[in-house]
C-alpha cells in the first residue's frame, strides 16, 4: 500500500511493522518505527560514564552502542573497524550522557549505526545530543550515520542532532510495503552496487550525493555541518552475508563491506568521495 508522504509521516518516520518482522529488524537493519517493540538485541546501557576502548592505541572512533541500536549492526560495524585496524571506543546511552564536548572532540569520528532512531533519541538527554552537535559543528568531530544514524542527523521533532536542517523521508520502497531488500546504489563513475536496505532514509536535500537509489534519490550523501565532516548512508554496506537470506544480490558481501570501509575511512579523514 502506498503511503502519502505527508509532513506527519515524515515527522514520525514510521509505519506499524508486522510482528513477524520485528525480531529480524532488531537483529539486523534500521527498524526505525517507534511503534515496534523495543529492539530486543540493543546494546545495554551501563552506569559508567567513561567510554570503553578497544585497541592498544588511543582510539580515533567513538561507536555508539546504546539503547535503540541493534546488536547485529553494532557487530557488523565493529567488524569493519577491526578490518581497518582502527582502534575505537564504545559508548552506551548513559556513557554518552556523561560526556562533555571536549571529551567528544578527543575523537575524530562519531559513528552512529543502525537501529531505531526514535528509541535512540528517547534514551539520550537533550544535553547529550547538544554536546554531540556542538562537538561536530564547533569542534570538528566527524560523523558517520548509517540508516537510523542518517535519520538521527535530520531536523526531526525528536531529540535528534539536527545537523542537516532537512527532514528525511524513507526511501520510496518503504511506502510500497517493502521493509528490506537489495537495492542498486549507483555511483558517479557508473559503478552500481547492490546494497542491503532496511527501512532506511532517502537523503535528498542535503550535501553532495555520493550514491543514488534506483529512483534517482539520494542514498548516500556527504558534506560539512559547521566544522565537522558528515557522511550519511541510507543503506548498510557493512551488512554481512548472513543478512542476505531470501534476497538476491549481484554484488558480493565482501565487495559491499569493502565499500563500507571506504565510507568509514572517508568519514574519519574528512575526505570527499566522488559525487554527482
Amino acid at each position: 500500500m502506498y503511503f502519502n508522504r505527508s509532513n506527519l509521516a515524515k515527522q514520525i518516520h514510521s509505519l506499524i511493522i508486522p510482528a513477524g518482522l520485528i525480531a529480524v529488524i532488531a537483529s539486523t537493519g534500521c527498524g526505525v518505527s517507534p511503534h515496534s517493540a523495543s529492539p530486543q538485541n540493543s546494546a545495554p546501557s551501563v552506569t559508567a560514564v567513561a567510554a570503553k576502548s578497544t585497541g592498544n592505541s588511543s582510539p580515533k572512533v567513538l561507536l555508539f552502542t546504546g539503547t535503540g541500536t541493534t546488536s547485529g549492526d553494532v557487530a557488523a560495524v565493529k567488524t569493519i573497524l577491526n578490518n581497518l585496524k582502527l582502534s575505537y571506543a564504545t559508548a552506551s546511552s548513559s556513557q554518552l550522557d556523561g560526556m562533555s564536548q571536549s571529551q567528544l572532540t578527543s575523537y575524530k569520528l562519531f559513528l552512529m549505526p543502525g537501529g531505531d532512531a526514535v528509541t535512540i533519541a528517547a534514551n539520550l538527554s537533550d544535553a547529550a545530543t547538544s554536546n554531540v552537535r556542538g562537538a561536530i559543528e564547533n569542534g570538528g568531530l566527524h560523523y558517520l550515520g548509517i540508516c537510523a544514524g542518517g535519520f538521527f542527523a535530520d531536523n526531526s521533532i525528536y531529540n535528534y542532532l539536527h545537523l542537516s536542517g532537512v527532514l528525511f523521508n524513507f526511501y520510496a520502497d518503504y511506502n510500497r510495503g517493502i521493509t528490506k531488500e537489495a537495492v542498486e546504489v549507483s555511483q558517479p563513475n557508473g559503478t552500481k552496487l547492490d546494497q542491503y536496505w532496511q527501512d532506511g532514509p532517502e537523503l535528498d536535500g542535503w550535501g553532495n550525493v555520493v550514491g543514488r537509489y534506483p529512483d534517482g534519490t539520494a542514498a548516500i550523501v556527504e558534506g560539512y555541518s559547521g566544522k565537522g565532516w558528515v557522511i550519511l548512508s541510507g543503506v548498510h554496506p557493512e551488512a554481512p552475508e548472513s543478512w542476505r537470506s531470501g534476497m538476491t544480490f549481484t554484488t558480493s558481501a565482501a565487495t559491499d563491506n569493502a565499500y563500507a570501509q571506504t565510507l568509514v575511512t572517508a568519514a574519519l579523514n574528512g575526505t570527499s568521495l566522488p559525487h554527482f
